[in-house]
């Protein structure tokens, strides 16, 4: 095929954006922070969620989800699930990552969280703790909703995560081919097929949307992530997409930055909601009960990092009054991890615990090496020096360790 020039690809899609994965930084925008629909790819935060229930052993892949009423009547694409069936937790994830199945994304989210709605709340909440300041979502699998809205920068900072913070589960969106029940589904991703390098993640469509799509591209010890939302044709936003890695590879850095610090949001995230009703399945030997979703906190960097000055964009101060992300000199520190998700989930569960005291407070995670080994240090911030030494005494009268200190 041959090549398409930068300038025609523009035309082509209506925002996109190119970040270098080893060092965050955006090499290539447009539009990248107008809101748009998301279309399906609100199914890489639909498996973002479900990752972070599998990490937690709140189900296995072998886990049967049950299939409702609601979840079989959902509009193609979908993979034509029977009310009162139940569908494997490995083979609903393929059947996103692959068909894109509507069906399947709806029965993930009401057995996970009581009903869609309440899923949705959740995978919006999520967003917002990982740094997605300007997504909403309204339902699972990116069908038509006025109110679901995301950004290309958004989209580039979940595919980061998805990949960082689940690795094990992030290889699944390399499928190229899923079977089941005698049918064989080929990968909406055609980027797989034929772009070198290229190890996911997601197509979307809807006619408000137009086509979308996030890749990942790993050449060498290069890596690129590319969103391009809007796309006047399949064929013309893939084309796009691979002139604009195309155009960048020249950019990117052959060296993963050694130090990345990951902010939550400009404000403090609330409580994760609860399913307003019991989940449909129940594993062996577990109770039935209703669970909290496992939250993440993450991305976009704090001072002299490279997401703060790159993924995120330049945006006006919080209208309340309330402290800039590093306002005050002194952190207090609820942890150290050698896992990034260990080290944010101790977050939302100090942050669950303790709400009122942190509020107004900006979760983080900042990693530093000791010897070959990565660890992450799980942090808030902006404090005065009184005021963090108060809290962490406060912290500790409610049983959870901490310890106040100067931010390096």
């Amino acid at each position: 095929m041959a090549p398409v020039s930068e300038a025609v690809a523009d035309r082509r899609i209506k925002a996109a954006i190119i970040v270098d994965a080893n060092t965050n930084k955006v090499l290539y925008t447009k539009q990248a922070d107008v809101l748009r629909s998301p279309a399906s790819l609100t199914k890489i935060m639909t498996l973002y969620v479900l990752f972070a229930y599998l990490r937690a052993g709140r189900l296995s892949l072998d886990s049967k989800l049950k299939v409702s009423k609601h979840a079989a009547g959902q509009s193609p694409t979908k993979l034509g699930l029977k009310p009162g069936s139940t569908i494997l937790v490995k083979d609903a994830i393929k059947a996103l990552v692959t068909k894109s199945a509507n069906d399947a994304a709806a029965v993930i989210a009401e057995n996970l969280g009581g009903t869609e709605a309440n899923f949705a709340r959740i995978m919006t909440q999520t967003a917002h703790n990982l740094g997605m300041r300007s997504t909403t979502f309204r339902n699972a699998s990116g069908l038509p909703n006025s109110e679901q809205l995301t950004t290309a920068r958004d989209m580039a900072i979940l595919a980061i995560r998805v990949m960082r913070d689940y690795p094990k589960y992030y290889e699944v969106f390399e499928t190229k081919y899923f079977t089941y029940k005698g049918r064989r589904f080929r990968n909406h991703n055609r980027l797989l097929f034929g772009y070198k390098g290229t190890d996911g993640i997601k197509t979307g469509y809807t006619r408000a949307s137009g086509f979308n799509l996030t890749a990942s591209v790993q050449r060498g010890n290069k890596h690129l992530i590319g969103v391009v939302l809007g796309g006047r044709t399949g064929a013309q936003r893939d084309a796009a997409l691979r002139s604009l890695f195309d155009k960048n590879w020249s950019k990117a850095s052959n060296k993963r930055s050694r130090t990345r610090s990951l902010i939550a949001s400009l404000l403090a995230p609330p409580s994760p909601p609860m399913p307003s009703r019991k989940p449909a399945f129940a594993l062996a030997g577990a109770s039935p009960s209703p669970v909290r979703a496992p939250i993440e906190q993450g991305d976009v960097s704090g001072p002299g990092d490279t997401m703060r000055t790159s993924l995120s964009p330049n945006r006006p101060r919080p209208r309340d009054g309330r402290q800039s992300i590093y306002s005050g000199t002194y952190h207090v520190q609820v942890g150290a991890f050698t896992s990034a998700g260990d080290a944010q989930n101790r977050l939302g569960m100090v942050q669950q615990r303790a709400s009122k005291l942190l509020q107004g407070r900006q979760p983080f995670t900042v990693s530093f090496m000791k010897g070959s080994t990565e660890w992450y240090r799980a942090r808030f911030a902006g404090f005065s020096k009184s005021d963090a030494r108060s809290t962490c005494e406060a912290l500790k009268r409610m049983k959870l360790e901490c310890i106040a200190l100067s931010a390096e």
